[in-house]
């Protein structure tokens, strides 16, 4: 353990250096271009490109892929020719900080841009098993400068953190919104025909992973089924690569050029088998299910009462609440609320789970057990009317609990409380 926190020492002050280093080197070739203005005897020549890399690695924020900007210069001034190779990437961040999954949680997480060595970046990526995409930009001479002016004030200590936000504010918007601002004139971007809406975009990435999909569907509310416009799909890096390859920056005079001159693949993909499991949200849904109605049935047949069962069955549904009404309420993320999911998973459950353990207050669990019935019976016409996208494996919890608050129900009918 000693030994493996060491490394980790080391290796995060190995990628501290390739920051300081990169940032160092491109702030000066940024300063010799502003000073000559790129003029063709200056020396100095640069290119400037998006890289896409899709998803790979075992962790779930790698299923979404990544975008970065790729500097390359030369310079022959005083001397023999320097070569200058770096990649300013939008999407770090620091798992060790303090607190960093209740951030995560609350929205408030905070990345950083860094400035690394290209050849680091790569090998991270093509040990992942990604394939890395790099289109490089139609930029003239001044759009290069101002860009890399930008991205070099962007970089520095004291600007380089920036709140993130999986939707508007992550590591393929930025580089799109640098990119954007840098070109004299604009970036048309040609329409889309289909109309998606966020989460038809999150769902196509993790759909072969379909516990991600399940918690994804889960928190997210009704927001997130809205049309998104073309600007907004530009949040996942695959979109916003086929987005800048139909591009086109439009100058203030009318003339047009491609914003993409050239695209290359710079590793292959290592395309690994889908996650395949029997045990889905859906197959454990319906297992769950016919647990909860077979104990059901074995309580009616010995006309007794399993207080446990809704008391444990209702505990966990109400402790789920808990995390779903912090995200939808207590958080800073966007398109949480409002969320169909609440009116069946929520902490009232909790409450109900504290009455259904008392003898003494069974009038009062009748009561809730009416009340969630009803309310369980309403919530699918929220999903109508809302709209809001139904994942499948629901229903068989919801039936789960509509079937304990019916059987109390029948129970207090007939008085099998023993």
């Amino acid at each position: 353990m000693v030994t493996n926190k060491i490394k980790k020492n080391m290796l995060k002050r190995k990628r501290n250096l390739h920051y300081g280093k990169g940032l160092l080197a491109v702030f000066l070739l940024s300063i010799s271009l502003t000073i000559n203005g790129q003029e063709a005897d200056s020396g100095h020549r640069i290119r400037i490109s998006l890289l896409t890399c899709s998803p790979g690695g075992e962790e779930a924020y790698t299923l979404y892929g990544h975008t970065a900007i790729r500097i390359q210069g030369t310079s022959e001034e005083k001397g023999p020719t320097r070569m200058l190779d770096y990649v300013f990437n939008y999407g770090i961040f620091d798992f060790s900080k303090p607190n960093f999954i209740y951030r995560f949680a609350r929205g408030e997480t905070d990345y950083i841009l860094g400035v690394m060595d290209f050849e680091t970046y790569l090998h991270e990526y093509r040990m992942r098993g990604s394939e890395v995409c790099e289109q490089e930009l139609n930029l003239d001479s001044t759009e290069q400068t101002a860009l890399l002016q930008a991205l070099t004030v962007n970089a520095l200590p004291e600007n380089r953190v920036y709140r993130y936000n999986f939707f508007f504010d992550n590591c393929a918007t930025r580089p799109a919104v640098m990119i954007e601002q840098a070109v004299r004139g604009k970036i048309a971007y040609a329409e889309r025909p289909d109309e998606e809406s966020f989460r038809d975009m999150i769902n196509d990435c993790t759909r072969n992973h379909p516990w991600i999909t399940f918690g994804c569907d889960l928190a997210l509310g009704s927001p997130t089924d809205r049309t998104m416009t073309q600007r907004e799909s530009l949040f996942i890096p695959a979109r916003l690569k086929e987005a800048f390859a139909e591009a086109w920056i439009i100058r203030p005079d009318g003339s047009k050029r491609p914003l993409v001159s050239a695209t290359r693949i710079l590793t292959e993909e290592v395309e690994n088998a889908p996650e395949t499991t029997f045990f889905t949200p859906l197959v454990c849904g319906l297992i769950f299910f016919a647990v909860i109605a077979l104990l059901s049935l074995i309580e009616t047949r010995k006309k007794t009462y399993f207080r446990w069962l809704d008391v444990g069955l209702f505990f966990i549904a109400g402790a789920a609440g808990c995390v779903l009404f912090f995200l939808s309420f207590l958080s800073v993320h966007p398109c949480m609320w409002p969320n169909i999911s609440l009116g069946w998973l929520h902490p009232l459950h909790g409450v109900g789970a504290i009455v259904m353990a008392v003898k003494k207050l069974n009038k009062a669990a009748y009561c809730y057990h009416f009340i969630n019935f009803a309310a369980l019976c309403a919530v699918p016409f929220g999903w109508i009317f809302l709209p809001q996208h139904l994942n499948i494996a629901f229903i068989p919890l919801m039936l789960s609990l509509m079937l304990r608050s019916g059987r109390y129900l029948i129970r207090r009918k007939t008085k099998h409380f023993e």
